[in-house]
């Protein structure tokens, strides 16, 4: 079994800032995941990456806001994109 694609989504924000989503099952865990899945997610404002979570081979998941990096606990897709959106949320409220 070969890489395939999950998610590869792009969602313009507003003039400023977009969200880019990539999920893709893998058939076998990435180097320091426990779990079929390879991802990046990134909010990216005025051509800079703010907040991103992704699962790096050798680091296993973790997200990164601003220069802060910290380990992440993925469940699921569907919580690891639920996380990102109030991620996101909680960056632009400030």
């Amino acid at each position: 079994m070969k890489a395939a694609p999950v998610i590869n989504e792009r969602h313009v924000i507003d003039r400023r800032s977009f969200a880019e989503i990539v999920i893709w099952r893998v058939p076998k865990p990435v180097r320091g995941s426990a779990h079929p899945f390879k991802y990046r997610l990134a909010f990216v404002v005025d051509g800079v990456c703010v907040l991103r979570f992704d699962n790096e081979a050798g680091k296993g998941g973790h997200h990164h806001i601003g220069d802060r990096e910290e380990p992440y606990d993925f469940t699921t897709p569907e919580a690891l994109l639920a996380d990102f959106w109030r991620a996101i949320d909680e960056w632009r409220a400030g």
